[in-house]
């Protein structure tokens, strides 16, 4: 299994990611401005939720296919380093943005504001990919399980994602406010971000591959 030192750069690693905002994170903010705080939390549920499918479908999924052809481990690593290296150039191209204005939303009941969270998440390409290209830099086949890895994972991913969407939510009104007056930071933001995704990138490509 995964020690105390790999979960927990995991977890700065998620958490970091977790700060970009992306549908979720917009998502969540715009339910806060209009129906306030527990609007917003009750949003977070769903999204996490979401999580769930995304990460049971990936450590699933590379089970299955490391089970089946066990050298395709070295693969999958390098196809995640270079997704990750598309995103971080999505983030400081020239042009590229970091949208954070929250739309204008009808009041939604406990019940459909779960809903909505869960699809705005399941329904999120970029979420899927990001579990298929950054979970498997940890995993190790000569551990045990990767499903349990995975899981494992997952677990932390879930609880940086809540904590930090939830600070996020609780301080809405004015994190968006600044946003809006600062493009400075969010320009300073992209290329943090950027820089964060490159360096995960050549990470997972040194990686020694497993046999």
């Amino acid at each position: 299994m995964l020690t105390w030192h790999e979960l927990g750069w995991f977890a700065l690693a998620t958490g970091a990611m977790a700060l970009t905002p992306g549908p979720n994170m917009v998502y969540c903010v715009s339910r806060t401005l209009c129906q306030g705080r527990r609007a917003g939390l009750v949003s977070l549920a769903g999204v996490l939720f979401g999580f769930i499918v995304h990460l049971l479908g990936a450590a699933l999924g590379l089970t299955a296919l490391l089970l089946a052809v066990p050298f395709a481990f070295g693969a999958i690593k390098l196809a995640g380093a270079a997704y990750l290296l598309w995103l971080a150039w999505q983030a400081v191209r020239p042009g590229g943005t970091a949208p954070f204005a929250p739309r204008v939303l009808p009041p939604h009941g406990t019940g459909k504001l779960l809903r909505m969270g869960f699809i705005t998440n399941v329904l999120n390409p970029k979420v899927a990919m990001f579990s298929l290209s950054f979970l498997p830099q940890f995993l190790d086949p000569q551990r045990g399980s990767v499903l349990l890895q995975g899981l494992q994972l997952g677990a932390v991913q879930i609880t940086a994602s809540a904590l930090v969407n939830g600070a996020v939510i609780l301080g809405a009104a004015g994190l968006t406010s600044f946003l809006s007056r600062s493009q400075g930071w969010l320009r300073a933001q992209r290329y943090v971000m950027g820089a964060v995704l490159a360096g995960l990138a050549v990470r997972i490509a040194l990686t020694e591959k497993q046999p």
